[in-house]
C-alpha cells in the first residue's frame, strides 16, 4: 500500500517521503523512485521531522497496525498541522471513532470484504463506487420501462434516493431538475447496504398506480 501510494504521487509530479521501521521495505518503491526515504516510526516526531513533516501539504498513515496509524495520522493533524490526512484502518469499529475525529479512514477489511462479496454475487445492482468508509456506494439500477418519460425527480422520491449521474448515449450526464428518462438510460443512485433491496424494487417495478 505504501509504496504504491508513495510511487503514484510521485508519477504526478508531487515530493514524496516514506518512514518505514524496515529498511529493506524500501526496495518496494523502486529504483525509479526519488524521493526521500527515512527509517523509524511513523509516530516519532524526530522522525517525522526528518522526513519533513514541517513542509508536508498532505500524509498518509498505511502501515499493518491500526494504532500506529491513528498516532501518527493524529500527531500529523494536531501537532504539524498537515491539512490533508489519511489513516488505513482495520477495524471498521474504530475507522468510525476516527471520523468523528476529523481524519478520514480508509477501513480496509471492510471495503476488500465488501468487493469481494460483489464478485461472488454479481446479479442485480451493479457498483460503481464506495466510499473509504464502506458506507456510500453509487449503484446502477435496474430501470423498469414504465419510468421512461416520467421525471428522474419522481424516481427519486419514489425510492428515497438521489441519482449521481445517468449515462445517456454513451455519455455521463449530471442530473438536473428537469431530467426526464429515457429509453436506453442507464441510471447510477447514491445508496447505503441498508435501503439497496428496497431502491432497486421500486426502480425495477413500474410507478405506483401504472
Amino acid at each position: 500500500m505504501g509504496s504504491t501510494v508513495a510511487q503514484s504521487l510521485e508519477n504526478r509530479g508531487h515530493t514524496v517521503a516514506v518512514i518505514d521501521s524496515n529498511p529493506d521495505a524500501f526496495r518496494r518503491l523502486g529504483a525509479d523512485f526519488t524521493g526521500l526515504t527515512v527509517t523509524g516510526m511513523g509516530f516519532d516526531r524526530e522522525v517525522l521531522i526528518e522526513a519533513g513533516i514541517e513542509r508536508a501539504d498532505a500524509f498518509a498513515a498505511v502501515s499493518s497496525g491500526d494504532n500506529s496509524n491513528i498516532i501518527s495520522a493524529r500527531l500529523a493533524r494536531e501537532t504539524f498541522g498537515v491539512g490533508r490526512v489519511v489513516a488505513r484502518i482495520y477495524d471498521q469499529k474504530r475507522a468510525e471513532v476516527y471520523e468523528r475525529l476529523g481524519i478520514p479512514t480508509v477501513a480496509t477489511v471492510r471495503w476488500t470484504a465488501d468487493r469481494m462479496v460483489r464478485h461472488l454475487l454479481p446479479e442485480g445492482t451493479i457498483e460503481l463506487w464506495r466510499d473509504p468508509t464502506g458506507l456510500v456506494t453509487i449503484m446502477e439500477v435496474p430501470l423498469n420501462a414504465g419510468w421512461i418519460s416520467k421525471p428522474l425527480r419522481a424516481l427519486e422520491d419514489a425510492s428515497g434516493t438521489r441519482a449521481a449521474y445517468i449515462m445517456r448515449f454513451g455519455l455521463g450526464t449530471l442530473p438536473t431538475a428537469s431530467t426526464v428518462l429515457q429509453d436506453g438510460d442507464q441510471v447510477f443512485m447514491l445508496m447505503t447496504d441498508d435501503i439497496i433491496e428496497a431502491v432497486t424494487q421500486v426502480t425495477g417495478n413500474p410507478p405506483a398506480g401504472v
